[in-house]
């Protein structure tokens, strides 16, 4: 277990008991731009480790209520535990209901339940505008610890290129309601067969295109398939191969995957292994080489 995942544990058992809530036997989901832990109360906890978290986690309640409102199938905040976000010793730490899922989503209904968000009005919150997809990385690569003068310097130039690239783009329609991060990962099929959007750390008003790359660079860089991708876009209802865009998008894309690992390679385990992997791809201009969400399973022969 790594140092991010033993800070979380002790963040997660002092918040707990500072609030009287049971933690013993909390499971650890995952460890990546949150650690999220299941407790055996059925709330999931969330812990965050990105810089701006206090400044954002306000915002991504506030949208998650309205959404309930609004009766779109989102994962829902545990407003029974009162003044969320919950601050210690710098973490920040949200309560959520926890959603029992069963078997994989496809990305036929990742396309519906994105075509159907995109539709809802701008909720009446002050969420930031999705101007500069890059800012998070840029702020990574000028702390980081872990990477070479060389690698900064490269990251940094090309930060600035297609910082440029991105704002001379041109988007079609009026901004939306962006979930931020509308990965397939981030789609959980309920036991009832329902499927309800999760992770809504990045949302924003911003170009529909952005929640459209993620299944698109699922193929180029985690596994997708050509079929997958096709199912996603005539579930939608259109398909962003045929933009023009497309290429500046997907390569923002792939230096954006960059930017958690950049900044939970010195704590992290699984960080510090998979930074050079998409690091040399990069550099290499390889546009196809396997990049992974979690350790890859080795099958000894």
């Amino acid at each position: 277990m790594g140092s991010l995942a033993e800070e979380a544990f002790t963040v997660l058992r002092e918040v707990c008991e500072d609030l009287g809530i049971d933690h013993r036997d909390a499971e650890l989901l995952r460890v990546r731009s949150n650690a999220v832990f299941k407790l055996r109360s059925e709330i999931v906890v969330r812990i965050a480790t990105a810089p701006n978290a206090l400044t954002r986690l306000p915002l991504v309640l506030a949208v998650a209520r309205w959404l309930a409102e609004q009766g779109f199938p989102a994962v829902r905040p545990a407003d029974e535990i009162s003044d969320q976000p919950v601050v210690h010793e710098g973490r920040v730490v949200t309560f959520w209901h926890y959603v029992p899922a069963s078997g994989r989503p496809t990305t036929t209904e990742l396309g519906e339940i994105l075509r159907s968000l995109h539709r809802l009005p701008v909720p009446p919150v002050a969420l930031k505008r999705f101007a500069d997809p890059l800012s998070e990385v840029r702020r990574a690569v000028d702390r980081s610890q872990e990477l070479t003068p060389c690698q900064q310097g490269w990251l940094r130039d090309r930060i600035a290129e297609l910082t440029d690239r991105w704002s001379d783009l041109g988007v079609d329609g009026s901004p939306v309601l962006l979930h931020g991060d509308a990965w397939i990962d981030n789609l959980l099929r309920c036991t009832d067969g329902h499927v309800v959007l999760c992770d809504w750390d990045g949302v924003a008003v911003g170009p529909r295109e952005w929640d459209l790359v993620h299944t698109y660079h699922g193929q180029r860089r985690f596994g997708l398939t050509a079929a997958d991708v096709d199912a996603f876009a005539d579930a939608y209802g259109s398909d962003l191969r045929s933009w023009p865009g497309y290429s500046t998008l997907m390569e923002v894309r792939d230096l954006y995957a960059v930017g958690i690992h950049i900044r939970n390679a010195g704590a992290d385990p699984f960080s510090r292994r998979e930074l050079p992997r998409r690091m040399d791809s990069l550099t290499r201009g390889e546009k196809h080489a396997r990049w992974y969400m979690a350790e890859p399973v080795t099958v000894s022969q």
